[in-house]
């Protein structure tokens, strides 16, 4: 019999007996686990028993909406037309890469499936140690780029309405926007689950009607005739189109998250109405935003350009509205980065850190303001979003593809007790804690994409070979999801099979 316990404070400890856990499920109504949006949530990778769960999976909706109301849209939007596309080119591009959305979609019913976080579902797909490996480099990564991205915008965006008003300290303001937002933000993680499912639906209301507001204004300045100054066609042209198409992808393709906001839904709600929800709340303001950032870019000068999408936005809007931007803009940032730091301190305890969730949150938080600095000194936010949004594809692809194949194989058969068995013998513990079929298919698929890669600082053979066309998301997670399926049937991936 496995002992499965956790101590008074929520923090993940062994088992007793030959087949040890190293977290353990809460299988009772706890009050210092329990789900509040008025008190902190202490609960991290245990388990949420049946009598736990509350919530619909229509409730994901305004939950993804918030986050993806963003100014990180508008950017890249307008970055499409600064690689030479047609407007209708453009929103084409973002119409195909908005159906990516249903990948987070279909692997957040895991989350209700297992009763955990999916930093501890994706054990059955890497092994017992391969995960920590996993969840230390790909999981950690993608969260440091999106709390640091975010963070970016509204630092920029605090810093430039502050120097209209007469603080022009080049360092410090952005600095100390920098800091406060981040303190907000861990605080809502910090609460975590339960504020986000209540507060998060009344924040994505009030941001649909300030960008609405944004787009109505800046709607006269639009270039409604505008047509690129050197139309692209042949290799060129699918250049252009396959890097937006890869920056846009990066979005979607990074919320392997997904399962963490879904996991206290009923056992019984189905995946298909979690995947439904959970996509469209992500890609209707993905496409709308963007949308009117590709519209935003077709009025601005090269000298506007220059200046970066955040301060020309700014110089557009009547003087009371740009507060209001940078204050939904600021909202936002808590909204995304706290639900990025909720489940990155969740990480942090699957990785085997004897760390509270809370801790963990505040550790998060610190690691990406300073790597938020760090960018505020040194680039504009239109650069340093292209190049990290490119190369975050190269980790996060493959891993969404493996999680999305291993998901479909499994039918969402998700044993959370088989999950936290870390002895040797337990059902994921495959080779010596490793899982040959995940790992192999983690790194040659991230060897794949990067090779297929084309950035302004890496070219990788093949992108070179094919004119500078960038089929990295396509053939990177292509390759990912073929290479698992079949490992996985093979001897290698015997113990943990489907």
């Amino acid at each position: 019999m496995t002992d499965i316990r956790s101590t008074a404070d929520g923090v993940p400890v062994g088992g007793g007996s030959a087949r040890g856990t190293t977290a353990a499920p809460a299988l009772a109504p706890d009050a210092g686990l329990s789900d509040s949006a008025t008190r902190p949530e202490t609960r991290g990778i245990e388990l949420i028993d049946d009598t736990q769960r509350h919530g619909r999976a229509r409730d994901l909706f305004l939950i993804w909406a918030a986050p993806s109301v963003s100014i990180l849209n508008l950017t890249i939007g307008a970055s499409l037309i600064l690689l030479g596309l047609e407007v209708w080119q453009a929103v084409a591009v973002i119409g195909a890469a908005s159906l990516l959305w249903i990948l987070p979609g279909v692997i957040a019913g895991s989350g209700p499936a297992s009763g955990t976080a999916g930093s501890v579902v994706t054990r059955a797909m890497y092994g017992i140690f391969g995960n920590r490996l996993f969840v230390a480099v790909v999981g950690w990564f993608i969260g440091a780029v999106f709390l640091s991205l975010t963070w970016l915008a509204s630092s920029f965006m605090g810093a430039d309405l502050l120097r209209r008003v007469g603080l022009q300290d080049p360092v410090w303001v952005p600095i100390g926007v920098t800091v406060v937002v981040a303190a907000v933000t861990i605080l809502v993680a910090i609460f975590g689950h339960g504020l986000i499912l209540r507060a998060y639906p009344y924040m994505a209301a009030a941001l649909f009607l300030i960008f609405l507001a944004v787009a109505g204004f800046i709607a006269p300045t639009v270039d409604w005739q505008y047509s690129a100054p050197a139309p692209l066609t042949g290799a060129a042209l699918w250049s252009s189109i396959s890097i937006g198409f890869t920056i846009l992808a990066s979005t979607p393709l990074s919320f392997i998250n997904s399962p963490d906001i879904a996991r206290y839904l009923p056992r019984s709600t189905k995946p298909s109405h979690i995947a439904a929800a959970t996509a469209l709340g992500g890609a209707v303001p993905f496409i709308v935003f963007t949308i009117v950032g590709v519209l935003l870019a077709t009025g601005l000068s090269a000298a506007a350009f220059e200046a970066g999408i955040d301060v020309a936005l700014l110089d557009l809007l009547p003087g009371w509205l740009g507060p209001v931007l940078v204050v939904g803009v600021i909202v936002n940032t808590i909204a995304l980065n706290a639900m990025t730091a909720y489940t990155s301190s969740m990480a942090l305890q699957a990785i085997g850190f004897r760390l509270r969730r809370i801790p963990a949150a505040i550790i998060v938080g610190v690691v990406g303001t300073a790597l938020t600095i760090y960018l505020v000194l040194s680039s504009s936010l239109l650069e340093a979003a292209n190049l990290m949004l490119q190369f975050l594809v190269v980790v996060s692809g493959p891993a969404m593809a493996i999680f999305v194949v291993d998901v479909l194989l499994r039918r969402y058969r998700y044993d959370g007790i088989d999950l936290f068995d870390d002895a040797r013998g337990g059902r994921f513990w495959y080779s010596a804690g490793w899982s040959i079929p995940g790992i192999t298919a983690l790194l040659v698929g991230g060897i794949v994409t990067a090779v297929c890669l084309s950035t302004s600082v890496w070219e990788g053979p093949v992108a070179q070979l094919t004119g500078h066309v960038d089929l990295s998301v396509p053939v990177g997670m292509a390759v990912s999801a073929l290479l698992y399926a079949v490992l996985l049937r093979t001897p290698l991936g015997k113990d943990g099979r489907p």
